[in-house]
């Protein structure tokens, strides 16, 4: 019989240690002291030039006490926590404070031992040995390799792809580092711009490093770069063995697609009319491949209108031991969204942690006259890959999903629920799976028999109640008796004895994020309290913020008519009078950046009307907007009443606060190529693009006003689109690349063959490429009107972001630095020097000087003023970088948070 892991959770005791402890969902506002002192700092008095330690070391300065000090990016934890093999030391990810954090733990709990600040949202970090960490920098595409002696230390940082996520080390003796990052970015060594309009490329990358074969070049001299073919990738696993390194698409999809409006005219599935009778506008098709074609709801078979093929790989095994490691196996059919993966050191076993999306079945609402999809958006699951065998298993297969909208499900059910598993975790006997239920403050034990096999019984006395929600991340000690869990929502850690089912110990770590936010971001994701029946939440489709690269037709067909008040550009014609409730397909929008793009939604249907005095000023439209936003809590999540006024303001502060991250593809120095530059004065200068002005007209780009390719009005769409719609924003039009031929009347009509996405531009994503949108007879371009075409598409891909695209980027000086090093810093520099057309970044430096922390910031004058007042030039400070046994990191910050970051200050 398998050991039973967790008592019933009236039995938990909460026994605070290593500082203190917390209770769930809440903040530390002021740092917990460390249990033992930080190695990096003198006992008592503190020597006057030794630098503050970040994060719970003894960094105190938060948001509340310093607004416009933090921006909310929302990276979502990978492998946030990671044990030494002994079990008796413990490396932490802080990602809101940008900081690395080193524990003593034993069954009193945790003892902090030091801190080190590392790059911009830290996601992932993975022992090395006893003596060295990696740690991935999700914002700052980089690595940091943090020394772990006497006084910790970042010793290099590699430069890598777009926004990398994981690492693991297998291959020979556990020598080699596999990275996953996005094909993409400014310091890829052959990624162009120009790639994002070619087809057949992978955007998904593997790095492998040796870490005997690093060397001084930015990049580190990577072993290889395995390119897949996928979008994205997260996570990563090893095989028992360390042969095999499995990775895995993040948002990898589900052969579904959607089919232009042109082409499913008048033959689209009833219901053709909402409950008043109105007819519904003509609209797309979400069409998905089964049964050897691609059929809509109806079973209809629309093949022929289809010119591509998704394979929808999703889990892809490297050869880690081979000479250079490469590709040897390609999965599919796993899941839609693909959190994190864990190998089964018995069975061999691959468990991946995974949502599956019903993107295919139509329609929001009471499900009164059609299908819909109210509380089961999507299902949370585990699938079990063996060999080329895929099974998966649905962990909330007890709920009954037909109940009527606004109705309470009992109690028994919803405690069985598991929503959103990210972090997983196998004993080492491989008889029992640990999975981190993000929406569920949950952590269950899973008898890995009952996976795949079709035995599978939720059962919530093998469920541990987590004192914070969000957990998302999982160490196992090597004899599987300790169990460390991060939970994001108070940015905490807790140890368990995994056979008693006693929680040991819980803390909360250092957060600098503002009070608003932290309570706002669990309304995103807690499946408890924003769903009735415990499965589904906001987060369900907009991963961690962001989009799930899918369509969605989420109208309502017992909803009514409802007016257009919104404010068009001039010279546009208004032709949409009433929001028809059946809307059709939409791509999920990202949230992070509406503070400033006007009424949400694509037809911008949310209006932001009526705006309401908030803590003494009136609300902007957006929040207003996002507001309207609730009804769906009960049509779409399935929740039996909507959020309180209260509980709806904390998750409105929390979503106007998500912050786009910066461009990928444009220039670090903020500069444009010829051709960009060319496209440029044709954006803003040809008056005649589309008959009612420029293109700017339109999508206004000017970043000092935050206007990112709409000023938030709405546009008269042309012939083909049957809506009006609110115009969008540019600043992810790079990340919706994937798809290559569009069903209609656009592009060539010859078939494109496999593609990642079944999605792409448009507000229904049946426009494959932007250079497919410009064909339409809607635009007139100038001679030549090719060229002129594919640079407008090079200047959509650059287009300004919040943040300049320097902002995150990092180097490392010390003794062996050479040329690329020096001129990285210069670039750093100048960059931190621009104040108009807007501030680009603030320039922090941190490190070891004579064998002691050292941490400043740049001022306007070109000095370095730290910790203790003095100033240093800034050949002063690279010359003593330099000499021997010190080194220095040199990161871009948001604007306005170096001297938090760098001093604990609120400004320098």
């Amino acid at each position: 019989m398998y050991k039973q892991f967790f008592i019933a959770a009236s039995l938990f005791a909460l026994v605070a240690c290593g500082g203190g402890s917390s209770s769930s969902g809440s903040r530390a506002s002021t740092p917990e002291p460390p249990s033992v002192p930080d190695p990096g700092d003198p006992v008592s008095p503190p020597a006057p030039q030794t630098a503050f330690a970040c994060g719970s070391g003894a960094a105190s300065l938060t948001a509340d006490d310093a607004p416009g000090t933090y921006t909310l990016f929302e990276s979502g934890p990978v492998r946030p926590v990671a044990l030494s093999e002994d079990g008796a030391r413990l490396l932490v990810a802080n990602a809101p404070a940008n900081c690395l954090e080193i524990y003593a733990v034993s069954d009193q709990g945790f003892a902090l031992e030091s801190t080190v600040m590392v790059g911009l949202e830290p996601v992932a970090v993975a022992f090395a040995n006893g003596d060295e960490a990696w740690v991935v920098n999700h914002l700052s595409d980089s690595l940091s390799i943090v020394d772990l002696g006497q006084t910790p230390h970042v010793k290099q940082t590699l430069q890598v792809g777009d926004e990398p996520r994981d690492i693991v080390f297998a291959g020979p003796n556990r020598n080699r580092a596999f990275i996953t990052a996005a094909y993409r970015g400014q310091n890829h060594p052959t990624f162009r711009s120009d790639d994002l309009t070619r087809q057949g490329l992978g955007r998904a990358d593997v790095w492998v490093y040796d870490r005997e074969q690093l060397d001084n070049s930015l990049n580190g001299n990577p072993l290889t770069i395995i390119n897949l073919f996928a979008d994205s990738p997260r996570g990563l696993a090893v095989s028992a063995d360390g042969a095999t390194v499995y990775a895995a698409a993040f948002m990898s999809g589900n052969r579904t697609t959607s089919l232009a409006q042109d082409v499913v005219r008048n033959a689209k599935p009833a219901p053709l009319g909402n409950v008043q009778g109105a007819r519904q506008p003509n609209t797309a098709l979400i069409v998905k491949k089964r049964a050897g074609g691609w059929r809509d709801e109806s079973d209809t078979d629309w093949s022929s209108a289809v010119r591509f093929d998704l394979p929808d790989l999703d889990v892809f095994s490297i050869d880690a031991a081979a000479e250079i490691p490469e590709l040897r196996q390609q999965i599919s059919g796993v899941g839609t969204i693909l959190f994190n993966m864990a190998s089964n050191p018995v069975s061999g076993d691959l468990y991946v942690s995974n949502l599956e999306s019903l993107n295919d079945i139509r329609f929001e609402g009471p499900g009164d006259t059609a299908t819909t999809v109210r509380g089961r958006i999507a299902e949370s699951r585990i699938s079990v890959i063996n060999g080329n065998s895929v099974t998966s298993t649905h962990l909330n297969d007890h709920i009954d999903f037909d109940v009527h909208e606004g109705a309470t499900y009992p109690a028994n059910q919803v405690q069985r629920s598991l929503s959103q598993p990210t972090s997983l975790a196998v004993s080492p006997d491989g008889s029992r799976l640990y999975v981190a239920a993000f929406g569920s403050a949950k952590v269950a034990a899973i008898p890995t028999a009952q996976l795949g096999s079709g035995a599978y019984v939720p059962n919530p006395s093998l469920h541990a109640e987590l004192p914070a929600g969000g957990p998302a991340g999982l160490a196992l000690s090597a004899d599987g008796t300790r169990l460390v869990v991060y939970t994001r929502f108070d940015n905490g850690i807790s140890l368990w004895d995994t056979e008693s089912g006693e929680m040991l110990a819980h803390r909360s770590l250092f957060n600098p994020e503002p009070a608003p936010v932290v309570r706002g971001r669990a309304l995103l994701y807690d499946a408890r309290e924003t769903s009735a029946n415990g499965t589904s939440s906001c987060s369900s489709c907009h991963i961690f913020g962001d989009m799930d690269q899918l369509a969605w037709d989420l109208g309502n067909p017992d909803g009514l008519l409802q007016d257009n008040p919104n404010e068009y550009v001039t010279r546009s014609i208004k032709t949409t009078i009433n929001f028809h409730p059946m809307k059709g397909p939409m791509t999920t929008q990202t949230l992070r950046g509406i503070a400033d793009s006007g009424p949400q939604h694509w037809r911008g249907d949310r209006t932001g009307q009526n705006r309401q005095q908030v803590n003494g000023e009136l609300e902007s439209i957006e929040a207003a907007a996002f507001k309207e936003f609730n009804p769906a809590f009960v049509g779409l999540v399935g929740r039996s009443e909507e959020l309180l006024p209260g509980q709806m303001q904390d998750l409105t502060d929390f979503a106007l606060a998500l912050t786009p991250p910066p461009n990928p593809v444009r220039r670090l120095d903020n500069s444009l190529t010829p051709a960009q530059a060319r496209a440029r004065d044709i954006y803003f200068d040809f008056d005649n693009i589309t008959g009612t002005g420029s293109c700017n007209h339109c999508h206004t780009l000017d970043p000092v006003q935050k206007q990112f390719g709409t000023s938030g009005l709405m546009s008269f769409e042309g012939a083909g689109i049957a809506e009006n719609f609110k115009i969008p924003h540019f600043r992810n039009a790079y990340a919706k690349v994937g798809m290559f031929g569009t069903s209609g009347n656009l592009g060539d009509g010859v078939f494109q063959g496999e593609q990642i996405k079944g999605f792409g531009y448009l507000h229904d994503g049946s426009i494959a490429t932007l250079l497919d949108f410009f064909a339409s007879p809607t635009f007139t371009f100038p001679a030549p009107v090719v060229q002129n075409q594919a640079d407008i598409v090079r200047f959509v891909m650059v287009a300004d972001s919040n943040m300049a695209p320097v902002v995150g980027q990092q180097v490392t000086l010390d003794k062996h630095s050479a040329e690329a090093q020096l001129q990285r810093l210069e670039l750093l520099e100048s960059r931190a020097d621009v104040t108009q057309p807007r501030e680009e970044c603030d320039l922090i430096v941190r490190g070891l000087l004579d064998a002691t922390r050292y941490s400043a910031v740049r001022q306007d004058e070109g000095v370095y003023l730290d910790t203790n007042g003095a100033e240093t030039s800034t050949a002063a400070l690279r010359e003593q970088a330099m000499e021997e046994g010190n080194v220095l990191t040199f990161t871009c910050v948001p604007p306005g948070s170096g001297a938090r970051l760098a001093l604990d200050r609120a400004s320098a």
